[in-house]
């Protein structure tokens, strides 16, 4: 094999601007969204004709349209176009925060949360992050955005709490429409075009596959355990901003003093954590052991919300709890699905979390309005166990980690030898070679492959 063409494993700066540009599109709308969750409930109760379920389902019903559309829009934007897709989707979610923004009525607030909603443009944004990055970086710059995602939900506590002091609930939704705005911008300006889009299995989902990962039990698995997870914290969410001004006496403005701390705290627990999952190869005790800490923590915040101090030390369980798993379920998704199926699986798990949303906003307006404010912490343990129940049978997972090859455009008998050798190759668990994309995808041990015998199979390099 010629090795006089190094493979470069660094972005380049074209790459690094299609990923910054995408991840602060993606976050822009994300804390736009996750800005008003910890002071919903506290301004959306003064509404005249507001009840306690009608409060749930405003706060949550973004997740209907979201979980609805994201899947079409991602398929829409194979066929329109990347950036139309995602401009009209920014351009819906700014209607509908300008909507909520001018809401006199609960009825019009449920319809602007429905429109931001409806600007589901995250499989648009994955599969043109996907245009603009090579296969070999195509999972870092996912990573990253991701990053983005997580970075945005602990602004939004933070931020959501101090900004209401000034702006109010109308001006959080005003400014969520300037953020839309500004990810637009950031689109037309930062983002570099793509030369040509194709259809991505890694990053976005494929109409043929979905059959296949919705027949799987262990796909189905994590799931339901995304879809519970994300229906406690909503649920949770509906009573907590009451429950501190109220039993904590905490003012609005002050709330964020109890969430950067707890966490702070929560990330320093769970990190050595993680680190001895994958060291250790445990991840099924420690994330089953991560379930029942969820289930704790509602225990604990049942027991004792009537103090600051417990709902802290409640609190700082259930964060603790909660970034780890939704830290390790992606990763689980992808070691979980197909070596082709990674996009339709990833597809189809983010609908999931985002019907969560909308079941656990349900559940915890109906339980406030039949049942008081600490009846939602019953959610909290009742999901668990329920969780618990389902994700017991999940295998321990072999710590793999997804790569792409690019091989170049085969006959069905080349792509068959292709894969067939790169199977051979040790520390290659999976090898699926698709002949009309000159793409292999595989699953690989990175402590055990040769990443330069895999660099070997790229065009030019034999």
């Amino acid at each position: 094999m010629d090795q006089s063409s190094p493979v470069s494993h660094a972005m380049t700066s074209s790459e690094r601007r299609a990923t910054a540009g995408l991840a602060g599109i993606f976050g822009l709308r994300m804390l736009g969204l996750f800005m008003v969750l910890p002071v919903f409930s506290l301004f959306v109760s003064d509404f005249p004709d507001a009840t306690p379920f009608l409060l749930g389902f405003a706060l949550s019903v973004y997740g209907l349209t979201q979980a609805i559309l994201q899947i079409p829009f991602g398929i829409a934007s194979d066929r329109i176009g990347r950036i139309p897709v995602i401009l009209f989707g920014l351009a819906l979610f700014a209607v509908g925060s300008l909507v909520a923004a001018s809401a006199e009525s609960i009825n019009t607030l449920i319809i602007g949360r429905a429109l931001q909603g409806c600007g589901a443009i995250a499989a648009a944004v994955m599969a043109l992050l996907a245009d603009l990055t090579r296969e070999d970086q195509r999972t870092k710059a996912m990573a990253l955005v991701g990053m983005s995602i997580g970075l945005s939900f602990t602004m939004s506590l933070i931020l959501g709490p101090v900004l209401i002091e000034w702006t109010g609930l109308q001006g959080l939704f005003v400014l969520t429409a300037v953020f839309a705005g500004v990810a637009a911008a950031l689109l037309l300006l930062v983002v570099p075009r793509a030369v040509r889009h194709s259809i991505h299995r890694d990053a976005e989902p494929v109409l043929g596959q979905f059959a296949a990962v919705l027949r799987s039990p262990d796909l189905l698995r994590l799931d339901v355990g995304i879809l519970i997870l994300h229906a406690i914290l909503t649920c949770l969410f509906v009573s907590l901003p009451l429950i501190l001004r109220d039993h904590a006496g905490l003012a609005a403005s002050t709330h964020w003093q109890v969430y950067l701390p707890v966490l702070l705290g929560s990330v320093l627990l769970m990190a050595p954590v993680m680190m001895l999952a994958e060291r250790r190869k445990i991840v099924k005790p420690l994330f089953l052991s991560a379930i029942v800490l969820l289930g704790i923590s509602g225990l604990m915040l049942w027991l004792w919300h009537g103090s600051l101090v417990g709902l802290v030390a409640g609190l700082l369980v259930f964060f603790t709890a909660f970034n780890y798993l939704e830290a390790n379920l992606p990763a689980l998704i992808s070691r979980t699905a197909a070596a082709d199926s990674k996009g339709t699986a990833m597809g189809v798990y983010s609908s999931s979390q985002f019907f969560g949303i909308f079941v656990g906003g349900l559940l915890g307006g109906y339980l406030y309005g039949q049942f008081g404010l600490a009846s939602t912490f019953v959610v909290v343990m009742v999901g668990a166990v329920i969780w618990f129940g389902f994700a017991a049978g999940m295998k321990n997972p072999q710590i793999l980690s997804s790569y792409l090859l690019k091989v170049g455009v085969l006959d069905e008998a080349q792509a068959m030898l292709v894969g067939k050798q790169l199977q051979e190759l040790t520390g290659v668990v999976e090898v699926v070679v698709v002949a009309e994309d000159g793409l292999a995808y595989l699953k690989i041990d990175r402590k055990r492959v040769d990443m330069q015998k895999l660099d070997e199979f790229l065009p030019g390099q034999g």
